[in-house]
């Protein structure tokens, strides 16, 4: 396997999306094609394997982005014809480390990432507690390093893969846009809100234990209560999310707010819809990995409530938000009311988000943390080769 041109100056990277789907591990790709001339030393390129929105992102920063076939794991021949793709793809380019970003990742392209001199990097964005059966390629081949993107998702790798190697590294997320006064006017009108609407907003994937159900629950405990609006935004991206999409808006007429929920469907402009907000609402019923949309709610101003599950934990303190106990209601109907009814406290806790989030996820830092480690992985690799 040939090295790049000058060995021991720097690496050349190649990140393994999917882009089926568009979801947290989307905005971190595209986080890192913004900051990819952050140490012109390390060469960042990207793969996907079907077109989409990713991709279309992807290419719209400038960044280097190689087109695989698209994959069926139900057609063999698609995985081989993608191997061998991505097998010419590393030859042609002389990568150093290659970074997978799901299990399903390693399971399609399992044998070129074990090619001799290739270092390969697993970044896991999720470890569930049940093991499947593609996952367990990975646990038989452990990558030459492990990210792990929060505590929480740590202490569960720690359950089932305790010998690798893992580092902890907060996913870079860039501040939004600053908005002005007008924006933030034009959104409110656009969406519905009257102009003095407390707006509550949660931005995340169609699937239930992102506590969507909660959500409606909670706020229909505050049907009575005048001056809340709701934006509930994101796409059904699948099928099984459509059928979801579909009893939460059943049960938001049923509970009788059918018309102070927005659903605004799938949205590129999440930063324009935050400035726009009061308060950030996800009350997971399940453990979220890390929350990048935590993070932006943060840089946005916004006072953020959650449920004290997972990687929120790590980012929500009592001085920028509030936890209420998981799958309970009535406390997540209180959370909302005290912040409704105390402008002053929304003001205070907002102020204290943009401080929050730089400090655990600035962009130029947290890339900086991973290109030391890449560049530390290609020298390993480089002093292999020399020794074979």
């Amino acid at each position: 396997m040939h090295r790049l041109q000058t060995p021991g100056t720097g690496c050349r990277v190649l990140h393994l999306g999917t882009g089926n789907l568009f979801g947290g591990v989307e905005s971190l790709l595209l986080t890192l094609a913004h900051h990819r001339d952050v140490e012109p030393a390390v060469d960042v390129h990207f793969s996907t394997c079907f077109p989409g929105r990713l991709r279309d992102e992807l290419n719209a920063t400038g960044s280097t982005v190689h087109s695989l076939p698209s994959v069926r794991m139900s057609r063999p021949w698609q995985i081989l014809k993608a191997r061998r793709s991505l097998a010419e793809l590393v030859r042609r380019h002389r990568f150093d480390v290659l970074i997978s970003h799901s299990a399903w990742v390693n399971l399609v392209f399992g044998p070129v990432l074990l090619q001799q001199g290739v270092q390969r990097v697993d970044w896991f964005h999720e470890i569930r507690l049940r093991l499947v059966w593609w996952e367990k390629w990975a646990r038989r081949r452990p990558a030459a390093l492990t990210l792990l993107n929060s505590q929480h998702t740590a202490s569960r790798l720690q359950k089932r893969y305790a010998a690798l190697r893992h580092e902890v590294l907060y996913c870079p997320v860039d501040p939004p846009p600053s908005f002005a006064p007008s924006d933030r006017l034009a959104i409110r009108r656009e969406l519905g809100a009257g102009d003095g609407d407390v707006v509550i907003i949660t931005a995340c994937r169609m699937e239930a234990w992102k506590g969507h159900r909660l959500l409606i629950e909670g706020l229909g405990r505050l049907r009575d209560l005048r001056g809340w609006t709701c934006w509930i935004v994101g796409g059904a991206q699948r099928p099984e999310e459509q059928a979801y999409l579909k009893t939460l808006e059943q049960q938001a007429a049923a509970a009788g707010i059918a018309d102070r929920i927005r659903f605004t469907g799938q949205r590129k402009d999440v930063p324009r819809l935050l400035a726009g907000a009061d308060i950030h609402c996800q009350p997971n019923l399940g453990p979220e990995p890390f929350g990048i949309v935590f993070i932006e709610a943060l840089f946005s101003g916004l006072p953020v409530i959650s449920t004290k599950l997972g990687g929120v934990v790590e980012i929500v303190t009592p001085a920028c938000g509030v936890l209420t106990p998981p799958e309970n209601s009535t406390a997540l109907a209180e959370a909302l009311r005290g912040l409704i009814f105390d402008p002053v406290r929304r003001k205070l806790l907002g102020q204290e988000g943009p401080a929050r989030a730089r400090a655990l996820c600035d962009p130029i830092q947290q890339v900086s943390r991973l290109n030391q480690h890449l560049r530390g992985l290609a020298e390993i690799g480089r002093r292999e080769e020399v020794t074979a």
